[in-house]
C-alpha cells in the first residue's frame, strides 16, 4: 500500500487514475482560493466527475485506505492523508437544522451547477488537478482581486444561515468588504436556529487567523447580528482626551487588532483574544458625565458579570469563563501601577490575583497601544516569581503552632500569603498570624 507524505502528489495520482477511467478531478473550495492568493492551503479538497461512487471508491482503494466521511454527501477520505474527495452534488433545504438538506449526488452534473451551491464566489472556483485550468463561473477571481465577499446565488446562500457569520469571518481574514447585495440578503436571513457552537467556530477563525479580527465584528454590526453587549459599546461615548478614536466599540476594535499582533506570544491565544474583546464591556453600565467630563469609574468591576454572561452565550468552558472574568477585572491595573511606579507588594498582589500574568501584561499593551510599561511589568513579574519560590507558611505550620483546623484556616492562609508578598520573613509571618488569631479568638 503506498504511503503518501504529500497530499498534492496524492491528488495528482487520484486525478491521473480518474482520467484513465474517463473522469476528471478538480481542486475545489479553499484550496483554489488560497492558490489564487499565493497562499499554501492546509486543506486539499477534490471533486471527481464522471465516475460512479463505487468506481471512485475502488480507485481510491488502489492508492490507500479509503473510507466514507459522509455517506449522504458521498465524501471520501484516505487514511494518513488530509485529502477529502467528493462527488458533484446539488442540495436543497428540507428543514431548519444545519443537517436538514436533500442531497442529490450526480457524477455527471455540470461543474457550473455543482459550483453554484458554494457560499461565495471566491470559494466557487475550481482548478483542474492535472492542467491547472481554473473554472470560474461566478467571477471569483475578480472578487478576490478586489477584496469583495459576494454570495453565489440567493437561494442556496439563504439555505444555510451560518453563511452570514462566514461572510464576516472571510471579510476579516481577507480584509475584504461584503458586497451590498450580500449584506442586504444577510439582513433578511433568520439565524435563530443556529447552534452557538457553530457561531463560535466562525468567531474563533476570525480571532485566531485574521490579522485584523475587528473586521468580523464590524461586519456583524452591518448585518444586524452584533450581540447586544457589544452593540452597547457603540452607543457609549468616551472622554476624547484619552480616546480620540471615539466610542467604546471603536476602541475595542482597535484593541482587538493590537491584540492580534500579540496573540502568538499569549499563553492562551483564544482566551486572550476574547479578553481583548470583552475588556471594556462594563463601560456602558457605568459611563456618566461628571463635571463636564465623560467617566467610566470601576467599569472593570461592572464588566465581570457582563463578560461572563456574554461568554456563556458562546461556551460552557469553565477555564475560558474564569480567564475572561479575571482579565476583565484586572485589565486596568498593570498600566495604573506602572504609571504610579507602585511598590513591589502591589504588583505582587496583582500578579497573584491573575490567572495568567503573562497574558495580563500583553492585554495591558494592547489596551494602551504602547509597550512603554512592558519592561517595568516584566521586571516586576520576575520579582513576583522569585518571591513565590520562597517557602510560605502552610496550614501544617499553623496547626503545628497550635491553631486548630477549621473554617478560619483559609482566611489565615490568605493573610499569610499577603504578608509573604510584603517581604515579611517566614517566622515573622507565623508569629503575626498566631498573635492575630489569639487576639481574635473568643475566650474559652
Amino acid at each position: 500500500m503506498p504511503v503518501w507524505g504529500d497530499d498534492l502528489a496524492l491528488a495528482r495520482a487520484i486525478a491521473e487514475k480518474a482520467r484513465s477511467c474517463g473522469g476528471r478531478a478538480y481542486f475545489v473550495g479553499g484550496y483554489v482560493r488560497d492558490a489564487a492568493l499565493g497562499v499554501q492551503s492546509k486543506d486539499v479538497d477534490l471533486e471527481v466527475y464522471g465516475l460512479a461512487p463505487g468506481a471512485l471508491f475502488n480507485l481510491l482503494g488502489e492508492l490507500g485506505e479509503p473510507y466514507e466521511k459522509g455517506a449522504a454527501f458521498r465524501v471520501f477520505g484516505l487514511r494518513h492523508s488530509g485529502i477529502d474527495v467528493a462527488m458533484p452534488r446539488s442540495e436543497s433545504r428540507t428543514g431548519a437544522g444545519h443537517r436538514d438538506f436533500a442531497v442529490a449526488v450526480d457524477p455527471f452534473l455540470p461543474p457550473c451547477i455543482a459550483a453554484s451551491r458554494r457560499d461565495f464566489t471566491i470559494n466557487a472556483m475550481m482548478m483542474d488537478v492535472l492542467t491547472g485550468e481554473i473554472l470560474d463561473f461566478f467571477g471569483g477571481r475578480h472578487d478576490l482581486k478586489n477584496h469583495v465577499i459576494r454570495h453565489v446565488n440567493d437561494a442556496s446562500f439563504a439555505d444555510d444561515a451560518l453563511r452570514a457569520y462566514r461572510a464576516a469571518q472571510f471579510a476579516a481574514r481577507l480584509e475584504a468588504s461584503v458586497a451590498p447585495e450580500t449584506v442586504a440578503l444577510i439582513r433578511r436571513m433568520d439565524v435563530s436556529a443556529l447552534s452557538r457552537e457553530r457561531v463560535f467556530d466562525e468567531m474563533k477563525k476570525a480571532l485566531l487567523r485574521a490579522e485584523r479580527p475587528s473586521g468580523y465584528f464590524f461586519w456583524l454590526r452591518e448585518f444586524g447580528l452584533l450581540p447586544e453587549p457589544l452593540l452597547a459599546l457603540a452607543r457609549t461615548p468616551q472622554n476624547p482626551r484619552f480616546h480620540p478614536e471615539g466610542d467604546v466599540f471603536a476602541h475595542t476594535l482597535q484593541v482587538l487588532d493590537r491584540a492580534a499582533a500579540l496573540r502568538e506570544r499569549a499563553t492562551f491565544p483564544l482566551y486572550f483574544m476574547l479578553a481583548a474583546l470583552c475588556h471594556d464591556i462594563g463601560k456602558p453600565a457605568v459611563t456618566a458625565v461628571r463635571n463636564g467630563r465623560i467617566v467610566a469609574y470601576r467599569h472593570e468591576e461592572a464588566g465581570v458579570p457582563i463578560a461572563r454572561a456574554f461568554l456563556e452565550t458562546l461556551t460552557d468552558e469553565t477555564a475560558l469563563l474564569r480567564y475572561g472574568e479575571n482579565m476583565v477585572l484586572l485589565h486596568m491595573r498593570p498600566n495604573r501601577l506602572a504609571q504610579d511606579g507602585s511598590r513591589k507588594k502591589s504588583t505582587r498582589r496583582m500578579f497573584d490575583e491573575s490567572v495568567c500574568p503573562e497574558d495580563l501584561i500583553l492585554l495591558s499593551i494592547a489596551d494602551a497601544g504602547s509597550a512603554a510599561h512592558e519592561a517595568f511589568l516584566r521586571e516586576r513579574l520576575e520579582d513576583y516569581r522569585a518571591v513565590l519560590r520562597l517557602p510560605m507558611v502552610t496550614g501544617r505550620d499553623l496547626i503545628a503552632a497550635g491553631i486548630p483546623p477549621g473554617p478560619h484556616m483559609s482566611a489565615l492562609l490568605a493573610r499569610a500569603r499577603a504578608l509573604h508578598f510584603a517581604d515579611l520573613p517566614r517566622k515573622a509571618v507565623l508569629d503575626t498570624l498566631l498573635r492575630e488569631y489569639r487576639t481574635a479568638a473568643p475566650e474559652p
